[in-house]
């Protein structure tokens, strides 16, 4: 084998295994995209997007959204966090919107912040703060009030606790 010939066959199995690499790289970028694109937080954010009057108003009736959704979505112990940004194609115009979502307990995900920015830079909130809020607050309490009904079915009681309780001690 002479050197010429040493060379392309180190070069082509260079070529190959940086292809392979490339190929391999890029199937696990497509997939996360694809992941994140087709998750339950990306529907809820589309659904919300799609439901907004505000935007509406401003783009038009949404047609579509673009085929990249990006972001994160971190799950754990039941409990999620989801920002993603999201190309919303309108009638009129088509504008990059970001979504925060998050969700307790494996319950769904909600919507908690929502923007875009409009034709002059600007950045135009989509969820009333003070709705969000106390919207948020609410579902908090709710799920307090549910961990406390768990809490309170998965209490025992022995037969002496039972009949004396504290309102006939205090009586």
């Amino acid at each position: 084998m002479t050197t010429k010939e040493l060379v392309i066959v180190i070069v082509s199995v260079a070529i190959v295994i940086g292809l392979l690499v490339v190929l391999f790289v890029g199937g696990i970028v497509g997939f996360t995209l694809y992941s994140v694109g087709n998750s339950e937080a990306a529907t809820t954010a589309k659904k919300f997007l799609r439901d907004n009057e505000k935007l509406k108003q401003d783009i038009g009736e949404i047609k579509d959204f673009g085929s990249l959704v990006s972001g994160s979505i971190n799950v754990s112990n039941g409990d999620g966090q989801a920002i993603l940004s999201l190309k919303v194609i309108g009638e009129r115009k088509t504008v990059n919107a970001s979504v925060e979502l998050m969700y307790r307990s494996g319950k769904e995900w909600r919507v908690t912040g929502a923007s875009y920015a409009n034709d002059v830079g600007q950045t135009v909130d989509l969820l009333n703060p003070y709705e969000s809020s106390l919207r948020f607050q609410i579902s908090e309490l709710l799920f307090q009030i549910s961990n406390l009904k768990s809490q309170i079915s998965n209490l025992r009681f022995s037969d002496s606790e039972i009949t004396e309780t504290p309102l006939k001690a205090a009586a």
